[in-house]
C-alpha cells in the first residue's frame, strides 16, 4: 500500500542548494514528488519556501525517506507534538531518543515550536515545561523528559547568504578542502572575517596542538593573544608545556627554538618545565610570582583570556591546570563558547575533532594542517561548516598575524 506526505521547506533553499539536495534524496529513493507551491523570496533577505507530496510504495520507505530529508530542512507539514519518554536512569536515555546534530533546532510543545537552547551533536533534547535543553547523555537524570523519535523535531540547514560580502572572494561554506589554493588569498579572506566577526562584537577561539610551538608560531600567537584577536583558548597539556618550555628554557620538546638543533639533555626539557609549574601551583602564580615571562600561557594570564587544558593519556605531569577528567573538560568548553563565532583550529586532531563536537554550525570555523586527514576527519564527523586549509601552520600563523596586527 502506497503512502503520502506533504514536507516543507523554508529558507534560503535556492542559493544554499538545499532544494536541490532535497530533490536528490528525494529521486534516489525511489520516491514520487509533486511540488505544489514554490515561492521565491524577492530580495536577498527574504527566505523562500517550498512544499512537497511525497509518495512512496510502502509507509516503511517513506519513514525512512522523511528520516534522509530531516537533516535537510524538510518536515511535515502537519507535524504532530514531539513525543516524550522519561530518562530510566541518570545518565541513561530512553529507548528511541533523538539523537541531535549542531544545527539551530526547535521542538514542537503544545502546537508551538521551541527554540533549543543551544546547538550542540550527539546529545539529546529534555524538556522542562515550555523550555528544551540540549543536554549529554552523562547529565540526563531519572525522570526527566526526553524527545523520542523524529516527530515535532525541526532542524535549520546550513544557509550561505544570496550575495558575497564585499571585497572578499569566496562564500563561506563553498569551499572543499584543497592543497592547491592559493594560500595567501586565503589567508587574507580568513583574516578579513576575522576582523569584521570582532567587531560585530564576536569571539574567537582558537583551538591549538603543539606543532604551533615547535614549528616556531608561539611568538606570533602570543601577539594575537596580546592584541585582543584570541578571547578563548582551547588546548592540551603538550601545547601550554611546549609553550612554557621554551619561554622557561628556550626549547620545544628539546629542540632550539632559534637554532632547530638539539639541547644536550634537551630531551628533558619539557619535564623540567612541567616540574616548575606544578612547583608554582599553576600557570597564573607562575606569572604573579614573575617566574613565567613570556609566551602564549603568559599573555592569556595577562590579558584574562579563559583557557581550557583537556587531558590526554599520553600526558606527562601534567600541568597542574590540565581537567584530566574528560567529562569535566568537555563541560568547560561549554562554558566558554558563549559569543564564540568563529574558531580557528590549528594542528591539532584531537581537540579539533573534541572542539568540533560541542559547537554550533553556525560558528565559523577553520581548520589549518599539513596532514588533509585532519581537516577531513572532522568534516567526516559532523561539523560540515568547516573550511579546511591544507598547508604549513607555521606559514599560516605568521602570515595571518601580520593580516591582523598592523
Amino acid at each position: 500500500m502506497s503512502a503520502t506526505a506533504i514536507v516543507e521547506v523554508e529558507g534560503h533553499i535556492i542559493d544554499s542548494l538545499i532544494l536541490a539536495k532535497i530533490l536528490d534524496v528525494i529521486v534516489e529513493s525511489g520516491a514520487d514528488y509533486r511540488m505544489l507551491d514554490f515561492e521565491v523570496g524577492r530580495s536577498h533577505t527574504d527566505p523562500s519556501k517550498a512544499r512537497i507530496e511525497l509518495r512512496t510504495q510502502t509507509h516503511e520507505a517513506l519513514a525512512q525517506l522523511l528520516l534522509e530529508l530531516h537533516p535537510h530542512g524538510a518536515h511535515p507539514l502537519d507535524e504532530p507534538d514531539a513525543t516524550m519518554a522519561p530518562a530510566p536512569d541518570d545518565g541513561v536515555l530512553p529507548r528511541g531518543f533523538y539523537a541531535t546534530t549542531n544545527l539551530p533546532t526547535s521542538v514542537k510543545i503544545n502546537g508551538t515550536y521551541v527554540d533549543v537552547d543551544r546547538d550542540e551533536m550527539d546529545c539529546a533534547l529534555v524538556v522542562d515545561g515550555g523550555t528544551v535543553r540540549n543536554t549529554p547523555m552523562s547529565k540526563v537524570r531519572r525522570g526527566e523528559q526526553v524527545v523520542v523519535g523524529l516527530a515535532g523535531v525541526k532542524v535549520q540547514p546550513l544557509e550561505k547568504p544570496r550575495e558575497p560580502t564585499p571585497g572578499e572572494s569566496f562564500a563561506f561554506m563553498t569551499s572543499e578542502i584543497s592543497s592547491e589554493k592559493p594560500k595567501g588569498l586565503l589567508v587574507a579572506d580568513v583574516a578579513r572575517r576575522i576582523q569584521r566577526i570582532k567587531g560585530e562584537g564576536g569571539r574567537l577561539l582558537l583551538v591549538g596542538g603543539p606543532a604551533l610551538i615547535h614549528t616556531g608560531s608561539g611568538p606570533d600567537l602570543a601577539r594575537l593573544v596580546r592584541e585582543g584577536w584570541v578571547d578563548v583558548l582551547f588546548a592540551g597539556n603538550g601545547f601550554a608545556t611546549h609553550d612554557i618550555e621554551s619561554a622557561l628554557l628556550g626549547t620545544s620538546l628539546g629542540i632550539s627554538v632559534k637554532q632547530g638543533m638539539p639541547d644536550e639533555g634537551g630531551h628533558a626539557n619539557h619535564l623540567r618545565a612541567i616540574n616548575e609549574v606544578r612547583r608554582w601551583g599553576s600557570i597564573a602564580a607562575g606569572v604573579d610570582q614573575g617566574e613565567l615571562r613570556s609566551g602564549v600561557m603568559y599573555e592569556c594570564v595577562r590579558a584574562g583570556v579563559p583557557f581550557v587544558l583537556a587531558g590526554s593519556l599520553r600526558d606527562d605531569g601534567p600541568l597542574p591546570d590540565v581537567i584530566t577528567d574528560v567529562m569535566a573538560a568537555q563541560d568547560a568548553m561549554r562554558a566558554n563558547l558563549d559569543g564564540v563565532r568563529v574558531a580557528l583550529m590549528l594542528a591539532s586532531t584531537l581537540h579539533a575533532i573534541a572542539t568540533g563536537n560541542v559547537l554550533a554550525a553556525s560558528v565559523e570555523t577553520y581548520c589549518v594542517d599539513i596532514n588533509q586527514a585532519v581537516v577531513t576527519k572532522l568534516a567526516d564527523r559532523g561539523s560540515h561548516q568547516v573550511l579546511g586549509i591544507v598547508t604549513d601552520v607555521g606559514l599560516f600563523v605568521s602570515e595571518l598575524t601580520e593580516h591582523l596586527c598592523r
